[in-house]
């Protein structure tokens, strides 16, 4: 399949540093690009089919994301190393500070990704996993897929097939692909939909959702992502949520002197309390009691 990616796209404070590799494939196109982001640098990207993004290196401290408006201080996030957007969503970005990074362009052909993943998955499974979009932090699963790419890329030294196959298996390996067999079973969340939930919640500044919220962050209903939640993590959805608000009280008592109500407050607790029950139920200790021990132990 002839296919060439169309995408709008506006950049300001970016400039690229080496000539742009790229190689066309079956209904796919491959760039590698190398470049340097000034701080305070703008980006904008809309394309009619879907594609990822891969970064070699951890831009996540210098650069956020959104898909919602171009107001990086409200609706945003950090760029993961992964990123997977579907056809005809939008993404603005803007860095934080001056830093250089290399990435891996994978523009996919819509209908040529799709007739790969039904062959495996079938038709609803495969569209499920087009439309949604995925962020992966941890991407030791397919690193190693996309460094072979990208030597490939700037070496072609096999036929086609081998690069297309590499592609294949990162996207295998990247999408959220519904395992509608786990599903009958039992059943369990794929990393790709803990990563896209704790990055949608760390998106928010804290762990206040209700389940049917969480729910469809990932896709599923209520009551089905209920029961695999507490599968895959061991506590229900509102437990988990529970526990992370106590680790980021645990952040603040030790390494803030904010009162112990106020950090209550900020976290969404009733009162001191309130914070002080559930604290100490899950560390087995007040947070003053807590605080005062790592204190010591530092000194």
């Amino acid at each position: 399949m002839s296919f060439w990616h169309s995408m709008s796209w506006k950049t300001e404070g970016i400039q690229v540093t080496a000539p742009v590799q790229w190689r066309q494939y079956d209904g796919m196109v491959s760039v590698l690009w190398e470049a340097e982001s000034q701080a305070g640098a703008t980006a904008y990207y809309l394309a009619d089919d879907p594609r990822i993004m891969f970064f070699f290196n951890d831009v996540s401290s210098n650069v956020r994301i959104s898909n919602q408006d171009n107001d990086l201080t409200k609706n945003s996030r950090p760029m993961a190393r992964a990123v997977y957007i579907p056809a005809g969503v939008p993404l603005w970005t803007g860095s934080r500070k001056t830093h250089s990074f290399s990435h891996l362009n994978l523009h996919l052909h819509k209908d040529r990704v799709l007739r790969y993943l039904v062959s495996s998955v079938g038709n609803s499974a495969a569209q499920a996993a087009l439309r949604r979009p995925v962020e992966l932090k941890d991407v030791a699963a397919i690193d190693a897929l996309a460094k072979l790419l990208a030597d490939e890329i700037k070496n072609p030294s096999k036929h086609a097939v081998y690069a297309e196959s590499l592609i294949g298996s990162i996207v295998a390996g990247l999408l959220d692909i519904p395992a509608e067999r786990e599903e009958r079973a039992g059943g369990r969340l794929t990393q790709a939909q803990m990563n896209k939930l704790i990055s949608y919640i760390d998106a928010l500044g804290d762990y206040r959702m209700s389940v049917a919220d969480m729910a469809a962050v990932v896709g599923l209903s209520e009551s089905w992502f209920a029961n695999i939640f507490k599968q895959t993590t061991g506590n229900t959805p509102l437990q988990w949520q529970l526990a992370k608000r106590v680790e980021l009280s645990k952040q603040l008592l030790g390494e803030s002197d904010l009162p112990v109500a106020s950090i209550a407050a900020q976290l969404g607790f009733s009162d001191q309390a309130h914070l002080t029950k559930v604290f100490r139920q899950i560390v087995g200790e007040t947070p003053a009691a807590w605080r005062r021990m790592r204190r010591l132990r530092q000194s």
